[in-house]
């Protein structure tokens, strides 16, 4: 079933996210994720949001999600993501309609 990790983005020290965002294409291309949306300008229509940035990703399963976010070479990156921002992330199933 395929998964959405949706995130929700604020930056708190923009030079350590920059590292990160320089290296995440060179990592997240290696894998079966598909980037839907990478956005500094969302808004929200209802409710509330405080995020610098709204990161949308698919994946094809759960497990493509979590080869992605669990290695080694993500996981390198991602120390420099969160030294540089408070990031909010979940992770959805893709609607089935019943058989």
């Amino acid at each position: 079933m395929t998964v959405y990790a949706v995130g929700q983005i604020k930056i708190k020290d923009r030079d350590e996210y920059e590292i990160y965002s320089s290296q995440f294409m060179g990592v997240f291309e290696k894998f079966k994720g598909k980037i839907l949306s990478a956005d500094f300008s969302a808004k929200a229509v209802q409710g509330n949001w405080d995020g610098d940035r709204l990161v949308l990703l698919e994946f094809p399963d759960k497990r493509a999600f979590l080869e992605w976010a669990m290695s080694e070479e993500y996981q390198a990156i991602a120390k420099h993501r969160d030294a540089g921002a408070e990031v909010t992330l979940i992770l959805a199933n893709g609607f089935e309609e019943d058989a």
